[in-house]
């Protein structure tokens, strides 16, 4: 991890298309603004971790799905009627 030092008003910029500034410090809270192209995707580090958790939880309900799907797909068996409805 890199560590940077900035004051109020100073920047780093990133892959030469990506500014972060500081544009205000108040206590222990600093405020950075961003200027970047509109393919980059920015997010905060708990909403990567929620989307990240709910596609586990997908990827664990999906990998149950081929054995409820292939419960549904098999023939009945051969002398079984359909139970009235």
């Amino acid at each position: 991890m890199l560590y940077l030092n900035r004051k109020l008003g100073e920047a780093v910029i990133i892959n030469q298309d990506i500014e972060v500034r500081v544009v205000a410090i108040s206590g222990k809270t600093v405020k950075l603004g961003f200027t970047f192209p509109p393919e980059a995707s920015v997010l905060r580090e708990e909403v990567v971790e929620a989307i990240k958790l709910a596609n586990q939880a997908a990827a664990r309900t999906a990998g149950a799905l081929p054995a409820v799907v292939g419960m549904a797909a098999r023939p009945a068996e051969p002398g079984s009627e359909p139970p009235d409805g």
